[in-house]
């Protein structure tokens, strides 16, 4: 069988991928729940249309046996599911299997149609594939980010209200109710879980696994010590706010010093990249030697190995612990 027609298959079926999963990730977002079937039932809305329902089981029932596959290949990577629960994904973990896939391959297909060498076309499949990688771990550290920048003034809050002579459970609701995501999430399950009557320790040790922060944990620490030995929890959570906000400072002050480092790091990983697409597109005999000639794929080898090392090291020399 011919490359042509093999990537030609491979574009299709990344288009067809590609596609289904546009629809279950719209499924995911618009997906009916009980509380909609009730206000229907009460004449609070009106029922979606009959075609459009048609429209969307049948699509349902045409993609089912790929959605089926994406669905084992998720289960089988158990650390995913923490890291959509991290993330706070709107998308499920089967559904991203198949945008993965579908993305690759069209990425596949375009680079084929823009009549780019042969060995590049998996190389632009495997990059076009990580991008929803990529943006799921992304969404999860700006998450992090943001609960971190959160947690010194949803100490105080519970410092306060342990001083006023609430409990520390509703010190939590306290939190829930006065901040914004993804802190009030967190503490709000923290809050359901213990009147549920899991132990509140426990209840903590649950939301340091989601949210696996050194402040954090912290907090659930004093708080297992208090619970044991007595003492004033309110004091405790006054300094651990004090040293968060500190340390905050001095982060603002390593990140404005390593600047010039991280944009080195940048551009001294960007710059061969960048180099080879511009020879290419000038001379494309000359750089395809590196390809086609058995020196030259030793040379790329090489060159990437290197080129990790090198981000590797950058990495090391401008992220200073705090």
């Amino acid at each position: 069988m011919s490359p042509v027609l093999l990537i030609s298959i491979a574009a299709f079926i990344g288009m067809a991928a590609l596609v289904g999963g546009i629809v279950f990730v719209m499924k995911d977002f618009g997906s009916s729940t009980a509380e909609d079937r009730l206000d229907v039932l009460a004449g609070l809305k009106t029922p979606e249309l009959e075609s459009h329902g048609l429209l969307k089981e049948g699509v349902g029932e045409g993609l089912s046996g790929l959605a089926g596959m994406m669905h084992r290949i998720s289960s089988r990577f158990t650390n995913m599911g923490a890291l959509f629960e991290q993330a706070d994904s709107p998308i499920k973990p089967d559904t991203f299997f198949m945008l993965t896939f579908g993305v690759a391959l069209f990425g596949m297909g375009l680079s084929f149609l823009a009549k780019a060498p042969l060995p590049l076309v998996p190389l632009v499949g495997v990059v076009t594939g990580s991008l929803p990688l990529g943006w799921l771990l992304w969404r999860r550290r700006r998450r992090f980010n943001k609960f971190a920048k959160q947690l010194p003034d949803a100490l105080e809050l519970v410092a306060r209200a342990l001083r006023a002579g609430h409990s520390l459970a509703s010190g939590l609701h306290v939190v829930v109710q006065e901040l914004p995501a993804p802190i009030a999430v967190e503490f709000g399950m923290v809050h359901e879980e213990q009147n549920l009557g899991v132990p509140i320790e426990q209840a903590l040790k649950s939301m340091l696994k989601r949210m696996p922060n050194l402040d954090l944990k912290f907090f659930v620490t004093a708080v297992a010590i208090q619970r044991q030995t007595g003492g004033d929890l309110a004091e405790i959570l006054d300094k651990i706010g004090h040293i968060i906000r500190e340390r905050f400072k001095i982060l603002g002050q390593v990140q404005a010093l390593t600047g010039e480092g991280r944009i080195s790091g940048v551009v001294l990983m960007a710059l061969p990249i960048v180099l080879f697409f511009v020879v290419w597109h000038m001379n494309p005999p000359y750089v395809m030697l590196l390809f086609t000639d058995e020196l030259g794929r030793k040379m790329i080898a090489a060159a990437a190995v290197l080129q990790v090392l090198g981000a590797i090291t950058i990495k090391k020399i401008i992220n200073i612990k705090v």
